[in-house]
């Protein structure tokens, strides 16, 4: 008994740095993401697919998805620019659901999720946009000035995810597909004039 703990826990030193190395390889591509997902009566991802390939971009991830990533030899947005997490904490976060999602498919138990069991952190948002991280120009226009001011920023202790909506059609593309509703509910942690609308 012993000797098969010790043999399992080598062969988990080898195989998991082999694993997040292939995983690596094979999540840069949104086929193999998607790749679990897509059979008919399996919804959430197809429907996820659906809207990022759609243009005109109907969504935030769809805006992302059009747009081009600098710096980067193959320049297509992918779905795990966004969902791979963020520092180490977030990275091995990501592989262990990656993990747990694997298994369960291989042994034939794999149930198709709903929804985000992890949502986005904002860590995920700044690593493309750190202009949000501080203050910037109060007089500038919409979004930027509202940032720009310290209680909107991450003073606040509102997601990004939480105004703007990334999955889903809506929003207004002018303002980084914010959703008018869910902006209200967070305005009226704060300000009055927005609480009737939530009583």
């Amino acid at each position: 008994m012993r000797r098969a703990g010790m043999l399992a826990v080598a062969a988990g030193i080898v195989l998991g740095p082999v694993g997040w190395l292939v995983s690596d390889r094979l999540e840069a591509r949104n086929d193999f993401c998607n790749a679990c997902h897509l059979p008919s009566g399996v919804a959430l991802h197809r429907e996820l697919r659906d809207e990022f390939d759609a243009r005109p971009a109907a969504s935030l991830a769809a805006l992302h998805a059009a747009a081009a990533v600098e710096g980067r030899e193959d320049a297509a947005f992918r779905c795990i620019d966004c969902h791979q997490g963020s520092g180490a904490v977030g990275r091995v976060r990501v592989k262990a659901l990656a993990a747990k999602d694997a298994f369960w498919y291989v042994v034939g138990r794999f149930e198709e999720p709903d929804g985000m069991r992890w949502p986005l952190w904002d860590a995920d948002c700044r690593k493309c946009h750190p202009g949000f991280a501080s203050e910037g120009d109060l007089d500038g226009p919409g979004p930027e000035a509202f940032h720009a001011r310290p209680v909107h920023n991450r003073k606040l202790g509102v997601g990004c995810v939480e105004c703007h909506l990334v999955h889903g059609p809506g929003g207004n593309p002018d303002a980084y597909f914010v959703h008018p509703e869910p902006v209200r509910a967070q305005c009226a942690r704060c300000h009055s004039e927005f609480e009737e609308e939530y009583e």
